[in-house]
């Protein structure tokens, strides 16, 4: 009788011979597709990471804000700020787009 070892042999030796010809392209074939699954995997690592960096730096950014905050004052309290002067019955809105404030009549 023959054993497993054998038998192993033989079907690869008779899969060799008969799909001699498509054996070079399924190689090929399969080549391709470790290749593109290896560049893949990179790419959703590399996203995971710069999605994990994002997620850092805003939280950095947050805490300064919080940490500035005075001891007693309220999240949503006016601040005062050297440099600035307000007068009463005056809003100052900050224009993201210019680089300088402008200031609009409060009704």
């Amino acid at each position: 009788m023959f054993g497993l070892s054998e038998l192993a042999i033989i079907l690869i030796v008779l899969i060799a011979v008969l799909a001699a010809k498509k054996l070079p392209e399924l190689a090929r074939s399969a080549g391709k597709s470790a290749r593109i699954l290896k560049a893949e995997a990179r790419a959703a690592k590399a996203e995971a990471e710069a999605e994990a960096q994002k997620d850092e730096r805003r939280a950095q950014a947050q805490q300064p804000r919080q940490a500035h905050q005075p001891q007693g004052e309220q999240p949503g309290a006016p601040r005062v700020i050297r440099g600035e002067t307000v007068i009463k019955g005056e809003t100052v809105i900050r224009d993201a787009a210019a680089d300088g404030s402008r200031t609009q009549q409060q009704r």
